[in-house]
């Protein structure tokens, strides 16, 4: 619980241990919980974060065919684009790329096209998903190690401005530095400050070409496995609930999950020991 009058531990101090950030906190403080939305919008989203986990490659057509036809929802699909927005998802297919970039914004290439990986700290990717509250909703930031699957660090926010990210990859860098940094284009990884760490600390950076299904797979599959094992079997109560609820199921992922894909070791094991 964050006690703003305790004079032992810092507010900021209580925050970074929770791993919540202060505009959450004063939006907590103020409205009762992080960012409010219209009931029927929460549940429109909440139909499209179940279409969109399970298949990526959808587009906002799709996913409202798919809600009216399985889960008995009229919605229109200039709404299901809207919401898709609000969540930061876009489909994954490729496609044209029609949008042009910010000129401020510095891009780089993909680095990872047949690049076979082979040792922990060789490839750390991040992405950002949407987290599902009982009367709103959060984002989860995360990094992974693509070789060994070990979360290095998270973070939730009630909103997609950059500073969740940074914090998420300052305590991943003291962690380790990876030889390459992967993520996609959106405007958390293009920041200046965000690319300003990566380069002091030394790793190279990578970034997903615009539509590319397979970039980011890693990660791709990682939020399949929390929402699936974690936030769809839950009614996360508040932001909180959720930070408590999901530092247990990434204990549980890193720590205790056996993979299949590392010879029914966990996470934890095969970033350790190959390091």
């Amino acid at each position: 619980m964050v006690e703003r009058d305790n004079k032992e531990i810092p507010l900021s101090h209580q925050l970074a241990l929770l791993q919540l950030n202060r505009s959450w906190y004063y939006d907590w403080v103020n409205t009762g919980s992080g960012q409010r939305v219209d009931e029927k919008d929460l549940t429109a989203m909440n139909l499209i974060d179940k279409w969109y986990t399970k298949y990526p490659h959808f587009g906002f057509r799709r996913i409202a065919k798919h809600i009216h036809c399985y889960d008995g929802v009229l919605i229109n699909h200039k709404k299901v684009r809207r919401l898709m927005r609000v969540m930061g998802l876009q489909a994954i297919y490729p496609k044209s790329n029609l949008s042009k970039s910010n000129p401020d914004h510095e891009i780089y290439p993909y680095l990872l096209r047949n690049l076979q990986i082979v040792k922990p700290n060789q490839v750390h990717g991040v992405d950002i998903t949407y987290i599902r509250l009982k009367t709103t909703f959060l984002y989860l930031v995360a990094i992974i190690d693509w070789f060994s699957r070990y979360v290095l660090s998270w973070e939730l926010s009630d909103t997609l401005e950059t500073g969740f990210c940074i914090s998420t990859l300052e305590r991943s860098l003291a962690i380790a530095v990876p030889d390459i940094h992967n993520s996609d284009q959106g405007s958390q990884f293009t920041s200046r400050e965000y690319l300003g760490i990566l380069k002091r600390a030394g790793a190279r950076i990578s970034m997903d070409g615009r539509g590319r299904a397979l970039d980011n797979i890693f990660t791709e599959r990682l939020w399949r496995s929390v929402k699936y094992e974690e936030v769809y079997l839950k009614d996360y109560d508040s932001p909180r609930e959720a930070m408590q609820s999901l530092d247990q199921y990434f204990h549980f992922y890193n720590q205790e999950r056996l993979h299949s894909s590392l010879g029914y070791k966990t996470p934890a094991q095969i970033y350790f020991e190959r390091r």
